[in-house]
């Protein structure tokens, strides 16, 4: 295996900020990262280019969604998923098993694979941990996540301990299978329960994966909870290998994720709600397609470099959504992107600085998410992975 993690600061605790360097085949990325979401092998509305000059390092794929379309055979045929989408830098992609729950076409699930209908054409499939494994070495990445069965947001305990148990039989199969190749993440489960988040991160620990991803929140359960799950899963993680908090992408929730000591995130969030006419600002999300914006003359945010406030008005931002041309999805796209990575690049600079917890502070005491915004956060995950 080719890909390395140090870290670039001394974490006092399993519960404190980090800055990191992940080399890959494809690059370094320098972590805390946000992995935009490329679902088919596109970032909507952004080029691979585009990308770039945003200052991407890495963005995660979905095996599931490319095995559907166009299939795994034609990329690997293709060169590869660095090749087939003209990106050259470091891709991680998800093992599928989310979208296939979530979706809405599952037929059985039980110990030894997944059995569903395609969310396209109604054909059956199946999938077992090792195909999802096989399936995510195919397409050529250089960080890949296990199987793992996620449940929605339930006080059932029942249910969290079916998915915990299942989850962890799946990663030990996913282990045994991975060749090496790429880095493979091991996903921890357990809702919103304790007991049930330390059983599965201590199993996951112990098979000794190159690395963690946290999953199964931002699926409905309020934000407090979510913060009180990432202690008791992060204070049980080793210091010295790469944290991915899955689905995550909220500014609000990227810096508590990070002062618990998360290091990659993803989320569709910020290029979905940008979409809609929603954009970040310091003091938080404005609708573009507010009437107050037509006739403002200067940038969504005065201080942002993006490509987006350096070259047009909010006004002509707020005329593009109104008579809904497609340019108006490219340019909010850019500007929420370069928000959250410009924060991230902040973030770091603040680590490396010792003053996190201050810079962290100062953030949130103007960035304000309103109840609205919350609950969109809370629940976007299973609605973006219906959009794709």
């Amino acid at each position: 295996m080719t890909n390395d993690f140090v870290l670039l600061n001394q974490p006092l605790s399993p519960l404190a900020p980090r800055v990191g360097q992940l080399t890959t085949t494809h690059g370094k990325i320098l972590t805390p990262a946000f992995n935009p979401v490329a679902t088919q092998a596109t970032v909507k509305a952004i080029s691979s280019a585009e990308l770039e000059d945003l200052g991407v390092s890495t963005i995660i794929a979905n095996s599931y969604h490319l095995l559907m379309r166009p299939g795994i055979d034609l990329i690997e045929e293709l060169g590869g998923i660095h090749s087939f989408m003209s990106w050259m830098h470091p891709i991680a992609t998800d093992s599928g098993g989310f979208q296939i729950f979530s979706l809405g076409h599952m037929l059985q699930v039980d110990d030894d694979r997944l059995t569903f209908k395609s969310h396209i054409d109604g054909s059956l499939h199946s999938l077992t941990p090792e195909e999802a494994i096989q399936n995510q070495e195919r397409l050529g990445v250089d960080l890949m996540m296990s199987l793992d069965q996620c449940v929605p947001f339930t006080n059932e305990i029942e249910a969290v301990q079916m998915g915990v148990r299942r989850t962890t039989l799946w990663a030990r199969r996913c282990r045994e299978a991975w060749s090496g190749k790429a880095m493979l993440f091991g996903i921890i489960q357990g809702g919103v329960f304790p007991e049930e988040r330390e059983k599965s991160a201590k199993e996951l620990v112990a098979m000794d994966f190159p690395g963690y991803a946290i999953g199964g929140l931002s699926v409905g359960e309020p934000k407090q909870s979510m913060y009180a799950t990432l202690d008791s899963s992060c204070e049980l993680l080793p210091i010295n290998k790469p944290r991915h908090l899955l689905g995550v992408g909220s500014p609000e929730d990227l810096l508590e994720a990070i002062a618990r000591g998360v290091d990659l995130f993803d989320s569709a969030l910020p290029t979905r709600i940008a979409r809609n006419g929603s954009l970040f600002t310091p003091e938080g999300r404005i609708n573009i397609l507010n009437a107050r914006f037509k006739n403002q003359s200067g940038p969504i945010y005065p201080g942002c470099d993006c490509v987006t406030c350096t070259n047009y008005s909010t006004s002509y931002l707020h005329h593009l959504f109104k008579t809904q041309e497609l340019l108006s999805l490219r340019l909010a796209s850019i500007h929420n992107l370069r928000f959250i990575l410009r924060l991230l690049e902040e973030v770091r600079v603040a680590i490396r600085a010792n003053e996190f917890n201050a810079y962290k502070e100062a953030f949130l005491q103007t960035y304000k998410p309103t109840d609205e915004q919350t609950r969109i956060a809370q629940k976007a995950k299973w609605a973006s992975a219906r959009r794709g």
